[in-house]
């Protein structure tokens, strides 16, 4: 598996296709890239150079607990440069749910390196509000304060990026855990200041200043709901909407996989609207 070095982070990648335009997904939560690489053959296989990565602090990619400003933020500018680094700028950038507030941002931090926005499940409304700032950062501040960087390294989440890299542990276990809590306590402090708008992290004037084209396919569970998707495309001027035959499920999260029967229809919506996008 190929390994950029990005702003001093070592990012796992994978590019599948061979020619046509460059496509860049984004998975959601803290999930390797791998739970892309059946869609990602889709869309290659229809002419397009699709890249898949790990976000550092995610599947086999480096964790690198630092950093001032968000971690998000993070996670754009090194997508900025990796695609930098494979001259693959611009790019249609997409993906789900935390891929696709990333790609949001990735837009309107990067304007001109992106042809189009690709994205699905988007994340919006109080459950999500409520949820996911204490599963990205408050869970792991509790186990720092309880156990140390020896909890942090046990925790399941830790072992699974341990186990893609085992750098990971040792970086880790370097690491004074009052400064883990301190960053972590920074990201959640960031995070939770976007958590309340239209879509989580994106304001609402951010959504109407989207000049690029753009499809969105809506969630159906309580973290990603159909409204909150409708919501981004109403706001988002001249986005598709397109809706699969999903209905609304009262879970706090269905796991993208469980969408693996709808990738089909996801990935020819997909090449569609890029094949409009270059006419």
């Amino acid at each position: 598996m190929p390994v950029a070095k990005i702003r001093g982070v070592n990012i796992r990648y994978q590019i599948l296709g061979e020619q046509g335009p460059w496509v860049a997904l984004i998975t959601g939560g803290r999930h390797p890239h791998d739970e892309f690489v059946p869609l990602a053959k889709r869309i290659a296989d229809a002419g397009y150079r699709v890249v898949l990565h790990d976000r550092r602090n995610t599947g086999g990619s480096d964790v690198l607990i630092d950093g001032d400003v968000a971690e998000e933020t993070l996670w754009l500018d090194d997508l900025h440069e990796l695609l930098k680094q494979l001259n693959a700028v611009p790019a249609f950038v997409g993906g789900s749910s935390a891929g696709a507030r990333t790609a949001m941002r990735f837009y309107l931090r990067f304007r001109d390196a992106v042809r189009g926005l690709l994205l699905m499940r988007v994340t919006g409304g109080p459950f999500a509000a409520g949820r996911l700032p204490e599963n990205y950062y408050g869970q792991f501040i509790k186990v720092a304060k309880q156990g140390g960087m020896a909890a942090i390294c046990a925790h399941e989440q830790y072992q699974q990026r341990i186990k893609a890299n085992p750098s990971n542990g040792e970086r880790l276990m370097a690491m004074d855990p009052a400064r883990y809590i301190a960053v972590m306590s920074n990201w959640l402090e960031q995070f939770n200041a976007g958590v309340n708008l239209p879509v989580m992290g994106v304001t609402e004037a951010e959504l109407r200043s989207i000049a690029v084209p753009t499809v969105l396919i809506p969630g159906n569970d309580q973290t990603h709901s159909s409204k909150s998707g409708q919501l981004a495309a109403k706001l988002i001027p001249a986005c598709q909407l397109h809706q699969l035959p999903t209905t609304d499920q009262e879970v706090p999260l269905i796991p993208y996989p469980d969408w693996a029967k709808y990738e089909d229809e996801i990935a020819r919506v997909f090449v569609l609207h890029m094949k409009k996008a270059v006419l």
